[in-house]
């Protein structure tokens, strides 16, 4: 893929992205379903698997945000170690990418954590298993959770 490709696939990622999280919610999904359609790599599996990452893995806000684990499992695709070569050492040069996409995360949006991202977004975290509460922050939150989504799958797209 030459530079100009590779740029133009990682907005057309981002277009998605944005709009699969607007329209669909589950922010790991939404980018792996950006990056399938825009590079490959991806498989159905791949994306049904992390539906439960989303919210800092199962709504509980306590893990990383969604939108980074998915944009973590997309790499780890591309470049993650075969499950044939697990008992041939630990393939660390692996995580590079990995690393590098968290540090530019932390530094865009000031932590890792779904409920860090809660609290700059909102000024507050939510309890998202309360109906009440998940619809509040739904709302008070605004483009920002479908932006950071889209964001992260950019990103990947042009680490890829």
């Amino acid at each position: 893929m030459t530079p100009e490709e590779k740029s133009q696939a990682a907005e057309q990622a981002y277009e998605k992205a944005l709009r699969y999280e607007l329209d669909y919610g589950c922010c790991p999904q939404c980018v792996l379903a950006a990056v399938q359609e825009t590079v490959g790599v991806i498989d159905d599996a791949t994306i049904k698997a992390s539906h439960g990452l989303s919210g800092g893995g199962g709504l509980s806000g306590q893990g990383a945000c969604g939108a980074l684990t998915g944009g973590l499992m997309a790499l780890s695709a591309k470049r993650g170690r075969d499950r044939d070569k697990l008992d041939r050492g630990r393939f660390i040069g692996n995580f590079q990418k990995g690393k590098e996409l968290v540090e530019r995360f932390k530094a865009e949006f000031g932590g890792v954590t779904c409920e860090e991202l809660q609290a700059r977004f909102t000024g507050r975290t939510w309890d998202m298993w309360k109906p009440e509460e998940y619809k509040a922050f739904s709302d008070a939150r605004g483009l920002q959770c479908a932006e950071a989504t889209a964001r992260v799958t950019r990103w990947v797209v042009e680490m890829m």
